[in-house]
């Protein structure tokens, strides 16, 4: 198996996710520069954290008309395994991949720090190594990371149980002073229909390895691999 790592001009993650997955989770590789137009031997595509294009107009917004985005979402719709972080969730969001808005923190600063997450669904390729309403630590740093979607669209999302994370309480509870950026429901992150796509502000490859903190972060790498081996089995 391969996974894609999709490079923006701009990103800056890239190389941290490549890390995690080649070095940590021991899996082949592949930077993708924006302007491919291929995903032949990819099997997984991830889409990192950075600031694509300066994040001109809107975060994400000329990113999601890069040559390789149409062959995204070609592969997001054939059912296999796309992941979005921070930045990479402003573009999946731009792309009409995933609903809603990621829109300026109600803060209106940049936030850089930890924070405590609540796992939603362990039924997806990144989830199956935590335990439903487990708490996670991953790193957040983003300006425009506040989720919102119309009241019809939030519905549907909680309805169907397509949100992935959410912020909390370092004892789970989701409590709104645990909101770091004014996302609705405490949304930390949302997956496709069909859970294949995922898209998150916080930064799982960021706290990956016991040096870094409790390492949560890499059963979700390491999940989404386990998955890819059972399929390709």
């Amino acid at each position: 198996m391969t996974i894609g790592i999709v490079v923006f001009p701009g990103s800056n993650c890239d190389h941290d996710v490549e890390h995690v997955i080649g070095r940590v989770c021991g899996a082949k590789t592949r930077f993708l520069w924006h302007k491919e137009t291929s995903l032949e031997g990819i099997s997984a595509v991830v889409l990192p954290g950075g600031f694509s294009y300066g994040d001109y107009l809107r975060c994400g917004a000329i990113a999601r008309v890069s040559p390789i985005m149409e062959e995204v979402r070609r592969f997001a719709r054939q059912g296999r395994p796309v992941v979005g972080i921070c930045n990479g969730f402003q573009v999946l969001v731009e792309a009409g991949i995933l609903p809603g808005a990621l829109v300026r923190n109600a803060s209106l600063n940049f936030i850089c720090r930890p924070v405590s997450l609540r796992v939603e669904r362990t039924d997806s390729p990144y989830t199956t190594g935590y335990l439903e309403r487990q708490v996670v630590n991953f790193p957040i740093a983003h300006a425009d990371g506040n989720f919102q979607a119309d009241a019809e669209t939030l519905r549907r999302l909680e309805g169907e149980g397509r949100v992935a994370f959410r912020y909390c309480a370092p004892d789970g509870r989701v409590d709104p002073a645990a909101n770091p950026n004014g996302s609705l429901g405490n949304i930390a992150g949302i997956f496709g229909t069909t859970r294949n796509v995922l898209g998150l502000m916080p930064h799982p490859e960021r706290n990956a390895e016991g040096a870094l903190g409790d390492a949560s972060g890499r059963p979700f790498f390491a999940g989404l691999l386990n998955h890819l081996a059972e399929v390709t089995a």
